[in-house]
C-alpha cells in the first residue's frame, strides 16, 4: 500500500501556496531523507518543472523532465480524458469517454495529435541528450498538482516500464480522487494540500497562479 504524506493543517484549505516555487519548497523540506542521494527528479511540464526545479536545487539532485501530456477535449483544450507518456503508454479514462460521447475517430485523433506533441516535447526539452536511463534507480515525479490523476498515472505506468526502483510522487495540491487512482503504482506519495471539494482546480491551490510556457520550460532545463 502506497504512503501518502500530507499536512493535515492543509487539509482541503485553498490558495495556500504564494506560487510554485514555494511550493517547491514546501515539498524540499518534505523530502528531506532524499537529500544528497542518487535519487532524480523528474518534472512533468509544463507546469511541474518550477516544482521539481526548486526540490532538485534544495535537495541536490538531478533534474530532467518526464514528458507526459493529456489527451484533451476537442471542444475543450483545457480538460482531458487521457494521456500519453514519453514511450508511448497510453491511458484514457473510458468512464469519462463514455459519459461525454466520444466517437472512435475523435478519441483516434486525439491521441494522433498528442503522440506529436509529446514527440515534439522530446525534442524540443531534451534535444539531444540521451534517453532517461531509470532502470534501478530511486525516481521523484512531479507535477503542480492532481486534478483527474491521468496524467501522472501515465507517468507512473511508463516509469514501471522502464524498471523504476522506486517511485515517488510529489505535488503541491491534489484531488482525494486523484491521490486513490494513483496509489496502487507508487511507493510514497508526497502532497502538502489534498482536497475533497468539487469542482477541483489545482490553481485554486496557489495565490499566483500563470501558465508556464515552453520556452520557460526550456530555460529551466538548461540551468539545471
Amino acid at each position: 500500500m502506497t504512503k501518502i504524506i500530507e499536512d493535515r493543517n492543509l487539509r482541503d484549505k485553498f490558495f495556500v501556496f504564494r506560487d510554485r516555487e514555494e511550493a517547491g519548497e514546501i515539498l524540499a523540506k518534505m523530502l528531506e531523507d532524499y537529500k544528497d542521494s542518487d535519487a532524480i527528479v523528474l518534472g512533468i511540464p509544463a507546469g511541474g518543472v518550477p516544482v521539481a526545479s526548486i526540490i532538485a536545487e534544495k535537495l541536490n539532485l538531478t533534474l530532467d523532465v518526464l514528458v507526459v501530456s493529456k489527451v484533451t477535449l476537442p471542444w475543450n483544450r483545457e480538460a482531458g480524458y487521457g494521456a500519453v507518456a514519453f514511450d508511448g503508454t497510453i491511458k484514457l479514462n473510458q468512464e469519462l469517454i463514455d459519459s461525454l460521447g466520444l466517437t472512435g475517430e475523435e478519441i483516434e485523433e486525439g491521441v494522433r495529435e498528442t503522440l506529436q506533441k509529446v514527440k515534439r516535447r522530446v525534442r524540443i526539452f531534451r534535444g539531444d541528450k540521451p534517453p532517461l536511463e531509470l532502470r534501478n534507480r530511486t525516481i521523484i515525479v512531479v507535477d503542480d498538482g492532481l486534478a483527474s490523476g491521468y496524467t501522472m498515472l501515465t507517468a507512473l505506468d511508463a516509469l514501471r516500464r522502464a524498471g523504476a526502483a522506486k517511485i515517488i510522487v510529489a505535488v503541491p495540491t491534489a484531488n482525494l480522487d486523484a491521490i486513490k487512482r494513483i496509489e496502487d503504482r507508487a511507493d510514497f506519495v508526497y502532497s502538502p494540500n489534498i482536497r475533497q471539494a468539487y469542482p477541483y482546480a489545482v490553481a485554486d491551490a496557489y495565490k499566483n497562479w500563470s501558465d508556464v510556457s515552453e520556452e520557460e520550460v526550456r530555460r529551466i532545463l538548461q540551468g539545471s
